[in-house]
């Protein structure tokens, strides 16, 4: 009798778990048409959209050439937008590759419409319908503004094409299943009040996706409660450097720093561009985009500021460069 209901119940067991391989296996990511758009060409959508690739949104940060041997690992600008094979020692679930986005028809974007683009920025749905791995922030730009992602395009439109082609991401069972959950439509997006100094830092903060380093990871999902209290680790060759606290507690994070000392820690950078970028050293290791954050204004440096002042604190002491 025993053995009979043992029986029954591992074969509805199997059939459950098949039956959810199967859908899971099967399900497509929540997606809409491409909008049909074209978007604006004007000089200032361009300047703006080069802005947001180059300093806020740091695009450059996955999708262009690098030079790993330079502090912060600047952008090369010969290389922008041709895509970036990321290093295994990032502890990445597969072979993820930041595709060749500029306009080359053969190995970039360039058959895509711009409604394309912008459905993949925001939305998280390439041009064939399938997900994209949320290591792209899609889940931030989904809130970035009508405007802005049009500006974005405008000027990866500008982009001279490079013929580089690259592999598609290839990602271990079961992410490879489980991300086309993640993706969720995001439209009509009003654009920031700019003197809504709180919500003009929140939407920066997002835009340039600082939570995603600062907060620890655990199996790819940010651990509760440790939002942007530092502590997730990045690896690059033999070098390892450790995202910071940067939430107000007063002992293990910025509680103690002024805004003036908070703005000046990135601004400090802008003298490489004169100087020249020195060489990276293992203490010195960081793929933080100093290069790029220090281009900021002192007011959207004023704005994530007071921003990050009103994320909950937390106590963790983070060790940016350990030893080992």
């Amino acid at each position: 009798m025993w053995k009979r209901i043992l029986t029954f119940t591992a074969a509805g067991v199997l059939t459950l778990a098949a039956g959810g391989i199967g859908y899971v296996s099967l399900r497509q990511p929540n997606r809409m048409p491409a909008e049909a758009i074209q978007v604006s060409m004007t000089k200032d959508t361009i300047t703006r959209g080069r802005y947001l690739f180059t300093v806020v949104a740091d695009c450059d940060g996955c999708h262009s050439l690098r030079d790993t041997g330079k502090f912060s690992a600047p952008a090369v600008a010969s290389g922008r937008g041709r895509g970036w094979t990321m290093p295994k020692e990032l502890g990445l679930p597969g072979d993820v590759v930041a595709p060749n986005i500029t306009p080359d028809v053969e190995t970039g974007i360039g058959a895509w419409t711009d409604g394309e683009k912008i459905r993949a920025i925001r939305e998280g749905v390439g041009r064939d319908g399938r997900a994209l791995f949320p290591m792209m922030p899609y889940q931030n730009f989904a809130k970035m503004s009508d405007a802005d992602v049009q500006a974005l395009v405008a000027y990866m439109n500008t982009l001279p094409a490079i013929r580089n082609p690259l592999p598609k991401t290839r990602l271990d069972f079961p992410v490879n299943y489980l991300i086309a959950g993640v993706p969720a439509p995001a439209r009509n997006v009003p654009a920031v009040n700019q003197e809504d100094k709180l919500g003009w830092g929140r939407y920066l903060v997002t835009i340039a996706g600082c939570g995603h380093c600062h907060t620890p990871m655990q199996k790819g999902e940010p651990l509760p409660g440790m939002e942007f209290a530092g502590g997730e680790p990045f690896r690059l060759g033999t070098m390892k450097a450790v995202s910071a606290n940067i939430t107000p507690d007063t002992d293990t994070g910025i509680g103690k720093m002024s805004e003036a000392e908070f703005v000046e820690r990135f601004q400090q950078y802008r003298k490489y561009a004169v100087t020249g970028v020195p060489d990276v050293k293992p203490e010195s290791f960081t793929l933080m985009p100093w290069m790029a954050f220090s281009r900021m204004s002192r007011e959207e440096l004023s704005a994530i500021y007071t921003y990050l002042r009103t994320v909950k604190p937390v106590h963790h002491s983070v060790e940016t460069h350990p030893v080992n």
